[in-house]
């Protein structure tokens, strides 16, 4: 019949256009993110051109213009602080920064966290798999989490484990949560795979699940 010819080519043409737009959805947001950073820059820059050449000035402050600028100059940034990073005399540059924003009350405290959880994430934990799964938002339903420490509890001599459950598909935003190890599942995901099950919501995801741990009566 015509009419569900007509919804099977639209059900179809949905699936087949869905991950285009969650995909430039997400670049969207990122992209956005970096020209964000270097758009201020940018238009300084333009206004101090429109000083000298007004023409050339009114090209480049198109809003497209300046989105491109801006991010090739975040891009551009990013990569001379990576290529400082690997090179001593960049290396001291930074530990003096480091030093100077610890000196800051508030800027240590959001600067410290946010480098600590960047290398932590880096590195796997001695002893504990970084990706795990964990009963959130209740018992029954799982969720990916990564481990960013370990904690002994008073008393008890438990070890507790701080896992980050990020959200989706921004896996910026997410939730904080203090799991006992006995109640992790531990997975072989790597980082990559894992975030790209979070992005994707599910869609990109490793063949196997681990099974959870079955606790006895």
């Amino acid at each position: 019949m015509p009419s569900l010819r007509i919804k099977r080519y639209l059900i179809t043409g949905l699936l087949t256009f869905l991950p285009l737009w969650v995909t430039v959805l997400v670049f969207k947001f990122v992209l956005g993110l970096l020209a964000d950073i270097g758009g201020p820059l940018v238009t300084g820059l333009v206004g101090v051109i429109s000083l000298v050449a007004p023409h050339a000035a009114d090209t480049l402050s198109q809003r497209w213009t300046i989105f491109i600028l801006a991010l090739l100059l975040t891009l551009g940034g990013l990569y001379l602080v990576g290529w400082l990073a690997h090179h001593i005399i960049g290396q001291r540059l930074l530990e003096t920064f480091d030093r100077l924003f610890q000196r800051i009350p508030l800027v240590q405290t959001i600067y410290g966290g946010t480098k600590k959880l960047m290398a932590v994430l880096q590195h796997k934990p001695g002893g504990t798999q970084r990706v795990v799964l964990v009963d959130f938002p209740r018992p029954g339903i799982k969720a990916v989490g990564f481990v960013t420490r370990t904690l002994v509890e008073e008393g008890t001599g438990r070890e507790i484990a701080a896992v980050y459950v990020p959200t989706t598909p921004n896996p910026t935003g997410g939730y904080l949560e203090l799991v006992p190890m006995d109640e992790l599942t531990p997975t072989d995901w790597t980082m990559d795979q894992a975030m790209a099950f979070i992005i994707s919501g599910g869609a990109v995801s490793p063949d196997s699940l681990p099974a959870p741990h079955v606790r006895l009566p």
